[in-house]
């Protein structure tokens, strides 16, 4: 009767994310003026910034680091442009898509092919435990952690910490993750000397900067604003697959549907952090249909508004407890704390995890 009543119900939630599809259809079609209007009002202000920055260096690097936090997020933009057009959803043109996102990737200095394949990898196979260490962050599962070695455990939990998680793995990711060919897989393979070229334009555009201006003002404003920059985008990707009651399974009980919508949160944002961040916080529609543009996303969720019963909603102020998050819990399907584990073992419950 209880395994009757859940095949009912998964039944029921399947016809309405079908529902749901065709509805988000409507919102898959670029738009050349948004595009062009997001590309003014990303790459100018940020450009704008950078020189600003630049020549306040003498006199108040207080005021170079404040308008830092601010451009940054201006690159959080330049990059979802980017992320959109790996997508194939900014504008119509493949060329031009193309050509704008490995311009955003000189300033994002996350390679565009290289990541758009790994991104798109990360979407058809999201909490999927067998391949969660391509475009995830690294989670062990309780019955994984309980087997490591008192060192391996003690690793771990540095790597989890707040101070790394949040301070050295963005500044790792954008430095290195991104400049190595680190997917295995024999796809990626071909994106070698892609890679490549891309790392020789980056290394070049700031050279080249450092030649023509001061060095240190060159390298202080640009590495300052992409550090912050991938702090903000770890933490978004973190909120928004890191929730308690997410979804992780081995391949055999996967489905897309539940991880897109019960695997991605719904970051409740004030508006103008949506702008900044071209809405990715909508991230449960993003996964259903990666095709709608950033700019049509906040049309789509409040075009199907009941489907956010379905996923984690966040607030600001929540998405700070998620930051404890370090295990997955297989038997009840949640996020748990080192401290909810240690309580586990005391008691003697992992052999039931």
């Amino acid at each position: 009767m209880i395994n009757q009543k859940m095949d009912t119900e998964k039944q029921e939630f399947r016809d309405k994310i079908t529902l749901a599809l065709k509805t988000l259809k409507q919102y898959q079609n670029p738009s050349y003026k948004k595009a062009f209007i997001q590309l003014l009002n990303s790459f100018g202000p940020f450009i704008l910034l950078w020189v600003a920055m630049y020549n306040l260096w003498d006199v108040s690097k207080t005021a170079v680091f404040g308008l830092a936090v601010l451009n940054a997020f201006f690159l959080v933009r330049i990059f979802i442009i980017q992320h959109d057009c790996g997508h194939n959803s900014f504008v119509k043109s493949r060329h031009m898509r193309n050509t704008v996102g490995y311009i955003c990737s000189l300033f994002s200095a996350i390679p565009y092919s290289y990541w758009a394949k790994s991104h798109h990898f990360h979407h058809n196979h999201n909490g999927m435990l067998e391949v969660r260490d391509i475009g995830d962050l690294d989670t062990l599962t309780v019955t994984e952690y309980a087997a490591l070695s008192r060192f391996k455990r003690f690793w771990y939990r540095v790597y989890r910490s707040p101070v790394v998680l949040f301070g050295l793995v963005p500044i790792y990711y954008i430095l290195i993750h991104n400049r190595l060919l680190l997917v295995k897989l024999p796809e990626f393979k071909k994106l070698k000397w892609n890679l490549t070229i891309n790392n020789i334009a980056l290394i070049g555009g700031v050279a080249l900067l450092c030649i023509l201006l001061d060095w240190k003002k060159v390298l202080f404003v640009h590495f300052t604003t992409l550090g912050l920059f991938a702090i903000i985008a770890i933490w978004f990707f973190y909120i928004q697959h890191q929730h308690e009651y997410g979804y992780k399974h081995w391949r055999q009980r996967w489905e897309f549907i539940y991880a897109a919508v019960k695997g991605s949160s719904y970051y409740k944002l004030p508006g103008i952090f949506n702008w900044f961040t071209g809405n990715i916080a909508i991230h449960h529609i993003h996964h259903l249909n990666p095709a709608i543009p950033n700019y049509n996303l906040k049309k789509s969720v409040d075009a199907i508004p009941w489907i956010n019963k379905y996923t984690t909603e966040i607030s600001f102020i929540q998405s700070l407890k998620l930051a404890t998050h370090k295990l997955w819990d297989e038997q009840n399907e949640r996020m748990i704390t080192f401290r909810e584990y240690y309580q586990m073992e005391k008691n003697g419950l992992l052999s039931q995890a």
